[in-house]
């Protein structure tokens, strides 16, 4: 198995050289979770994986609550689906609290706050309201609670979504609305920790394979020993192959020995083809690592030729195109330009717009 062999199994395996799953909660159920800080990045990280999908695809599954964004794994929002959210929240919040710890010391954030500030949240949105974080900002502070402050808001909302108390509501507007978690997903499922463990390893080296446990530790915020252990569990479901001393993990399907070359993706920026893993070596010459290092470790919107990361685009949104603009680290050959010229026309389909290759 070469850096290249490796590359070429995470597009097969992640759905992005094969996108056959027809609704976006399928995509985010077979990826576990959807890093989706970045919320319009986040929408087309779907949408590549799917077939035909726009823009507002993602955002009716949104809107109807067939996939839900909220804090979990590490601190940051995720896309999850209303039957994983309550198993994996259970699973990895302890984790996040910990890595929140300082800033909740920082901000004054106790347990006999949070426990106030849980009830009055609970009281405000019961009923199947769905409210602004400005509104709940307001229902807060009429509770005596204190909210001066993005961040202190912030970590408040994020404890109440770790204690699995709300979670995303449909967007009003362009502002994102938060529900009650009980009342959203009124049956969603839970595991033991150890049976958590193991679905969540197998989640992520079936769909994100060839990768090492370290990886797996890494996007999941879990600890090596813990990664270790759900790894062990399901490794006989896995193939299993040793590159310089790294053992890798992944799922026996294989890509098609008809692939086509080159191919060219654009990649939404937080992309689980990026953001999965700890070592992006098998994706990125080291030539352009120090570039995109320079970027902000690699967090930019990329562009991927034959698995390979080769530049960064960024768009321009205009009410009568998207204006995409390139930054190549090195010559591409026509082919390749044609090949990214398509990927970027496929974009341009999601959003039902016409393309400005700039």
């Amino acid at each position: 198995m070469t850096r290249l062999d490796i590359a070429r199994q995470r597009l097969h395996n992640q759905h992005i050289a094969r996108a056959t799953f027809e609704k976006p909660s399928d995509v985010v159920a077979w990826l576990g979770a959807v890093q989706a800080q970045d919320y319009a990045g986040a929408k087309w990280a779907l949408g590549l994986r799917l077939q035909g999908a726009t823009d507002h695809d993602i955002e009716q599954a949104f809107t109807e609550g067939s996939i839900l964004r909220t804090h979990l794994m590490r601190p940051t929002w995720h896309f999850v689906t209303p039957a994983d959210i309550r198993w994996m929240l259970a699973l990895t919040a302890p984790r996040v609290h910990a890595v929140n710890a300082y800033m909740y010391r920082k901000l004054e954030l106790d347990s006999a706050l949070f426990k106030r500030s849980n009830a009055a949240l609970a009281k405000a949105l019961q009923g199947g309201k769905q409210l602004t974080r400005d509104e709940l900002r307001g229902v807060l502070q009429k509770a005596g609670i204190a909210t001066e402050g993005e961040l202190r808001m912030g970590y408040i909302m994020m404890r109440a979504e770790l204690d699995r108390l709300v979670c995303s509501g449909a967007r009003r507007g362009r502002q994102f609305t938060y529900t009650l978690l009980d009342e959203r997903t009124p049956h969603a499922k839970t595991l033991e920790r150890d049976e958590a463990l193991a679905e969540l390893a197998r989640r992520y080296f079936m769909s994100r394979g060839p990768a090492t446990v370290q990886d797996f530790a890494k996007w999941s915020g879990l600890t090596t020993a813990d990664a270790r252990s759900g790894l062990e569990v399901v490794k006989a479901q896995l193939h299993h192959e040793v590159m310089d001393g790294q053992s890798y993990w992944f799922s026996t399907s294989t890509p098609s020995a008809k692939d086509v070359s080159p191919t060219a993706y654009l990649l939404s920026i937080y992309d689980e083809y990026i953001s999965g893993y700890k070592d992006r070596s098998a994706i990125v010459d080291a030539r352009h690592t120090a570039k995109l290092i320079a970027l902000g470790n690699a967090l930019a919107y990329i562009i991927v030729v034959d698995g390979q990361i080769v530049g960064t685009w960024k768009r321009t949104l205009r009410k009568d195109a998207v204006v995409i603009e390139t930054n190549i680290f090195s010559r591409l050959t026509k082919a390749e330009n044609r090949a990214m010229a398509v990927a970027a026309h496929q974009y341009g389909a999601f959003l039902d717009l016409p393309v400005v290759l700039a």
